[in-house]
């Protein structure tokens, strides 16, 4: 039975925030959501500084709290181990957002993409108005609509529904990486198969010392990291003795 996980190496990652980017674009996401998104934080005291960047996503959670409060069935876990959402089912309770101790499911308190309905041009008689650039590029309701979403989920979910990442199983789903894995520049994040001794994330899992986020839930996260961010760097040393 396949299981899948994904490993984040810290070393590696640059900070850059494509697979966020990357995300917003393949999901068609709204203003305001991100499945892919980030913590980072300042630390020491100046001049000992330092930045930290950790990047985070939903954690596809073994015992996922989210699953556990649904009344409705709506957040469920499929066979591979993916924590996934149905809108149809979901009726705007948001249990599941108060149950998530990673705050990474969101809310479409309103119609999605309102921005792009607008009907006022930026520049009157100069520019297109939002609507007419949608219409021009026959999008659906973005210009840059991504319909290979609609293969699991509707392109762009409804009012009033909960959404989160799904680890992009309608890639998955055709043996193709979450796009959020294929764009990092760095290969910072690594994708496969726990339950495959001889896949990738397997090897460094068993490698390197992993850290979880907020693990002591006992929430089985399935989104490891190794290593960690180091921005500066320092010359080569022994010490010494005077």
């Amino acid at each position: 039975m396949t299981k899948y996980a994904m490993v984040i190496d810290l070393h590696r990652c640059a900070g850059c925030s494509a697979c966020i980017i990357g995300c917003k674009n393949e999901n068609n996401l709204s203003e305001g959501v991100e499945w892919a998104s980030k913590i980072s934080r300042t630390v020491g005291t100046f001049p000992n500084v330092r930045y930290e960047y950790t990047p985070t996503l939903c954690n596809h959670c073994a015992n996922a709290p989210c699953v556990g409060v649904c009344p409705t069935d709506a957040m469920y876990k499929t066979e591979t181990g993916i924590t996934m959402f149905d809108p149809d089912k979901c009726i705007g309770c948001r249990y599941c957002m108060a149950a998530c101790p990673y705050g990474v499911i969101y809310f479409n308190k309103k119609e999605p993409h309102p921005f792009w309905q607008g009907e006022a041009a930026t520049i009157p008689e100069a520019t297109s108005s939002p609507i007419e650039l949608v219409d021009e590029v026959g999008g659906n309701t973005i210009p840059y609509y991504n319909p290979a979403r609609e293969e699991t989920l509707p392109g762009i979910r409804p009012e009033g529904v909960v959404e989160k990442c799904t680890f992009c199983d309608h890639r998955v789903n055709k043996g193709e990486l979450p796009y959020c894995v294929e764009v990092c520049p760095t290969d910072a994040r690594i994708f496969g198969d726990l339950d495959d001794p001889d896949s990738d994330v397997n090897y460094l899992i068993g490698k390197y010392h992993t850290t979880r986020l907020r693990e002591e839930m006992g929430t089985e996260p399935k989104v490891y990291y190794i290593r960690s961010f180091q921005p500066g760097g320092n010359e080569k040393t022994k010490g010494g003795l005077e």
